[in-house]
């Protein structure tokens, strides 16, 4: 005891010497938490409110105060299956806004077609619908959210990101050659988060794409129409039945669905401005991102919720379109 005291006190002490030995010049608020600047030319960054996990508080609600069970979905950057729920055990059916006003974009992940659908393969349950494309190709995030995992997945997922959204709705890409996105980051729909590869357990290029809630699989095509590539419903009605290994979709009404009895109405066409993102680069500055995508500051603040003080990030994307 009296060992294990004294090396803790060592430590202590020397960790003591170390932050005397540097002091504190400045600091910079930034969107990931404050960057301390020390006097020997070290940084760190110091975020005092920790994310606790949750984007949609309504669903939140649901699922933790009025469900049989306890439902979690706990936030960790660390490890790719963050809870173990029993949706089986669901007792009402939980309403979904999918798309809404304050987060209305849906994006395909990639453009290819399906190359392998959610159900029973080789004996087991593929938990997603694979994706075909080429090693390089851009892949996006399909909602708006915040990333929970960005690393190398040695479970078979190879390069993987998963995405937290304002739905309640968590989506995988696996399979990337490449990361463009890092824990904790805030993305937007349409924004890349990697490149197609052929990492893990993957016998060649394609995305593993998986929709899940909390924590547990659905059948993407519950929501997404590949084939047609559109969202099927800004609504989803989650029941304990999206659960159950294999489960085909349910005949859902598809809001989106081309309908030959609708009258249509000889409307001129209208196109949506494409999407377009600049990823900041050592020595960026606002003025010049705004100069060289032909937009203001102040609409370059707008489309990414920051300031015109906020502290630029090398690597970090930012929506110029």
């Amino acid at each position: 005891m009296r060992l294990k005291f004294y090396l803790i006190s060592l430590v202590f002490t020397f960790f003591s010497s170390v932050l005397s030995a540097q002091k504190s010049l400045d600091t910079v608020e930034t969107d990931f938490g404050s960057i301390i600047l020390y006097s020997n030319k070290t940084w760190s960054l110091y975020n005092k409110n920790a994310f606790n996990g949750i984007l949609n508080k309504r669903v939140h609600r649901l699922m933790t105060e009025e469900q049989n069970g306890n439902f979690t979905n706990k936030w960790n950057n660390d490890v790719c299956f963050s809870t173990r729920n029993d949706l089986s055990k669901l007792k009402d059916t939980i309403w979904l806004c999918v798309t809404d006003e304050e987060h209305p974009d849906f994006v395909m992940p990639v453009p290819g077609v399906v190359t392998s659908r959610y159900g029973f393969r080789s004996g087991r349950n593929h938990n997603g619908i694979d994706l075909d494309l080429e090693t390089g190709d851009t892949v996006v995030a399909a909602w708006s959210g915040k990333v929970r995992y960005a690393k190398f997945n040695d479970g078979g997922f190879g390069n993987l990101v998963i995405i937290r959204h304002y739905n309640g709705l968590e989506t995988f890409y696996a399979h990337m050659s490449k990361l463009l996105v890092f824990p904790d980051q805030d993305v937007v729909a349409g924004e890349p988060i990697g490149l197609g590869g052929n990492t893990g357990h993957s016998f060649g290029a394609h995305l593993h794409f998986e929709v899940r809630f909390y924590d547990s699989p659905m059948n993407p095509e519950e929501v997404i129409n590949f084939d047609k590539k559109y969202l099927k419903s800004e609504n989803l009605f989650v029941h304990k039945g999206l659960f159950k290994v294999g489960a085909k979709p349910s005949s859902v009404h598809d809001d989106n669905a081309p309908n030959e009895n609708k009258v249509v109405q000889n409307k001129p066409a209208t196109i949506k401005p494409q999407t377009k993102y600049y990823r900041v680069k050592t020595g960026d500055t606002l003025t010049e991102i705004a100069d060289r995508n032909n937009i203001t500051v102040s609409k370059l603040c707008q489309l990414n919720g920051i300031k015109p003080s906020s502290v630029l990030i090398p690597g970090k994307s930012l929506r110029v379109k």
